[in-house]
């Protein structure tokens, strides 16, 4: 039989391609679904009994949260990315471990294809293929709900006509969960004007009084909270848990897909948005202004180049190197105060606090210059533009 891996959710499209591809098409189906965040040991034994019984010859589910922290979220946080300054990159950027993962697990058995879900209109179908062909040329790609162009209608049809009867009726709004965020979407997604409803996001406002937490970074990485040091995927998930409750990192995302046309998304992201802003702080504090310049316009281009799947090209490895050196006194304590629906951040406390050098007090002090340096300073500093503003109103 021809071998194929197939990246499974136990969603309608990938049970569709379970079923049609086994029988259908005489494969033999190795289903594989990649955790990174959003699926608990129950929800994962109800996947594989699903999967079963539509005809698949395996079920694997591979943990890859550490892979996905170690290889992904690192330098998003390093690089403070936020796309289109409000999206931490929640879904995308899981994708593209989930493609590594499962690459790597056909290559392992020695499969000649893998099948994925996706359908012609979306990003996902760019970020899968891109790694399937980067990684492995020689491995073929099978895309039913894609080639062929079918309904919804007409996957609950053949699947009830070959006597698989799940539940499919459609949830009001779509909710993927991962360790870097939610994504939610629904009808109000679909125009450029509605807002979606508070119900809609999975989080809902539990705790009204505020609460100040501490946030401890060694070289970038989020090691404490509140002094207790834990590893980072541990503190994430945390933050995630005591933030939500109070309904933080809400927001809808619009920006430009990679197939060119622009897309609408809710979100949820209550721990990455809190690290990435009070990361920021902390940095602000212990770098200097040109590395600050440079790690923005770096940080912007990495989130550009994994959001659109191109996480394999090696400039990727060059700007992470970058982001990694930069990091190197970015340790300190971060003081945040969470309420409904927001975050405030307070202040830091770092070793490598640049505020603490003996120079001066800005707009209070100074100890290193005189007042004639400090005017002499500023007419040297202004000579450019006196000469261009003479030249200027000379030929007007």
């Amino acid at each position: 039989m021809k071998k194929l891996v197939l990246a499974y959710s136990g969603g309608l499209d990938t049970s569709y391609c379970a079923r049609y591809l086994s029988k259908e098409k005489g494969y033999e189906v190795h289903a594989v679904s990649v955790n990174t965040g959003g699926f608990s040991k129950k929800e994962l034994v109800d996947m594989e009994e699903k999967a079963l019984v539509l005809g698949v010859s395996s079920f694997k589910a591979i943990q890859a949260m550490d892979d996905f922290y170690e290889k992904v979220v690192k330098y998003l946080i390093f690089g403070n990315v936020l796309k289109n300054n409000t999206y931490p990159l929640s879904v995308s950027a899981e994708r593209i471990i989930q493609a590594i993962e499962i690459v790597t697990y056909a290559k392992k058995i020695g499969a000649q294809y893998i099948a994925h879900g996706s359908t012609g209109a979306g990003n996902d179908q760019v970020r899968f293929d891109m790694i399937f062909q980067i990684i492995a040329p020689e491995i073929e790609i099978v895309t039913p709900i894609r080639d062929m162009t079918l309904s919804r209608e007409s996957e609950i049809a053949y699947l009830k006509e070959n006597g698989i009867d799940f539940s499919w009726e459609k949830a009001k709004y779509s909710i993927n969960k991962g360790l870097w965020g939610t994504s939610v979407g629904g009808e109000e997604t679909l125009t450029s004007s509605n807002p979606l409803p508070s119900s809609a996001y999975p989080s809902q406002l539990e705790k009204s009084t505020p609460e100040q937490i501490s946030l401890g970074f060694d070289k970038g990485e989020l090691v404490s909270i509140n002094g207790t040091i834990k590893d980072p995927v541990t503190n994430i998930q945390e933050l995630t848990e005591i933030a939500s409750k109070y309904a933080i990192g809400r927001d809808i995302h619009v920006g430009d897909t990679i197939i060119g046309i622009k897309g609408r998304v809710g979100f949820e992201a209550a721990a990455p948005l809190i690290i990435i802003k009070a990361h920021h702080l902390l940095e602000k504090h212990t770098l200097s202004k040109w590395q600050q310049y440079q790690k923005e316009q770096l940080g912007n281009f990495y989130g550009m180049l994994l959001h659109e799947g191109n996480y394999m090209d090696e400039v990727m490895r060059n700007i992470e190197a970058f982001l990694v050196d930069t990091q190197k006194n970015v340790c300190g304590e971060v003081f945040v105060a969470l309420h409904p629906y927001r975050f405030e951040l307070n202040g830091i406390q770092s070793k490598f606090d640049l505020m603490n050098a003996s120079f001066g007090n800005y707009g209070e002090t100074n100890k290193a210059w005189t007042g004639a340096d400090a005017k002499g300073f500023i007419k040297m500093l202004s000579t450019p533009a006196k000469i261009a503003n003479q030249i200027t109103n000379n030929n007007d």
